[in-house]
């Protein structure tokens, strides 16, 4: 999933970068969502971590990221994310992301920023771009920024519309997390195809 904006004209080789952020990685439900974004030079003031913002500032730069900047999304649902861990779904998520974006632009970027201490490099066989990791780089970086607001908007929908097949778990309001409304809801009512359960509050109850 990415925008295609023609404002943003042909890039050369190397000149310049992607921010990457993913969001999604703790909750016993739903998808991780990685995305990549380059900045376009009309991208929205007022960028930041997304878990500082407000869902209502949230909800109004994230059009504004989409319509000025190019981005894409990587997906990886929950019964992946069992077969292989949550660490791989990340790293595989954040490459699928970036491979979409570049395919996108047709260019190579001279580096991509990754929030976090750890990058796909080395250990997902597709990841083949100059990586930089930041701890706390979706507050640092703004390209991050706007990568971290557009994977949490996304997932936030997902599990907001997930909510609506499976209305026990309060995923509107916990978007999956571990809440005590949502692990009530799973001793009562047990996991969805959608819970995670390789995940230990889930893996417990699938055991008995």
């Amino acid at each position: 999933m990415a925008a295609n904006l023609g404002h943003i004209q042909s890039l050369a080789k190397g000149a310049y970068v992607i921010g990457v952020d993913e969001a999604g990685r703790g909750p016993l439900a739903g998808p991780v969502v990685a995305a990549a974004c380059l900045l376009g030079p009309d991208a929205p003031a007022g960028l930041d971590d997304s878990k500082k913002l407000s869902a209502k500032k949230r909800a109004r730069l994230e059009p504004l990221i989409q319509q000025s900047c190019r981005w894409a999304l990587g997906v990886i649902e929950a019964d992946e994310i069992d077969r292989i861990n949550i660490f791989a779904a990340t790293m595989l998520a954040m490459t699928r992301a970036v491979g979409a974006l570049v395919a996108e632009l047709g260019d190579e970027p001279g580096e991509v920023l990754i929030d976090g201490n750890k990058t796909p490099a080395g250990r997902v066989p597709e990841w083949r771009w100059q990586a930089r990791a930041i701890v706390g780089g979706d507050a640092l970086e703004p390209c991050i920024s706007a990568a971290s607001i557009l994977a949490k908007e996304h997932r936030d929908r997902v599990m907001q519309a997930a909510a609506l097949a499976h209305p026990h778990y309060g995923w509107e309001r916990n978007m999956g997390y571990g809440t005590a409304e949502h692990l009530a809801a799973l001793r009562r009512h047990g996991p969805t195809p959608l819970h995670r359960k390789s995940f230990a509050p889930v893996a417990q109850l699938v055991m008995f």
